[in-house]
């Protein structure tokens, strides 16, 4: 991780406190959520560690809800993808940007070099958004 770091260091002139750097997996896919096993993909993808899913649209809207639910935020990128496998995104303030709705976050490519994208989330209720910042929806009602 210490070359990630020196490129976010690089392009952004500052290295992010590690203590405050959550690190997980995330997936691309054009259209994710249609079929009989929505339930188990959104469940699936966080025991191996998935915080996000890349999506050109979601198929359903329950789909996106198991998500939310799981704990895994739900992006929208409809430009041609320019991360591929292994590839890291760095993505600052996102704790922020959930708690105050934000629609759009800007995030960070990072392979060979640094790549600015933009990631957008669609509306989102008060609940889904302290949903995510909790953690995952038994979280949520613990709290």
């Amino acid at each position: 991780l210490e070359c990630v770091y020196t490129r976010i260091n690089e392009a952004l002139g500052e290295i992010p406190d590690p203590r405050e750097v959550s690190i997980g997996t995330a997936i691309y896919a054009i259209k994710p959520g249609d079929g009989s096993a929505r339930e188990q993909a959104a469940s699936c993808q966080k025991v191996l560690g998935g915080w996000a899913n890349i999506a050109v649209e979601y198929a359903t809207q329950r789909y996106r809800t198991n998500l939310i639910n799981w704990g895994i935020i739900p992006f929208i990128y409809k430009e041609k993808p320019v991360f591929k496998n292994d590839d890291f995104i760095f993505i600052p303030g996102i704790k922020n940007a959930i708690t105050n709705g934000a629609s759009m976050v800007k995030a960070y490519v990072i392979n060979s070099d640094v790549k600015p994208i933009n990631l957008y989330i669609q509306e989102m209720t008060l609940d889904e958004r302290k949903i995510l910042v909790a953690g995952c929806l038994i979280n949520f009602y613990r709290e």
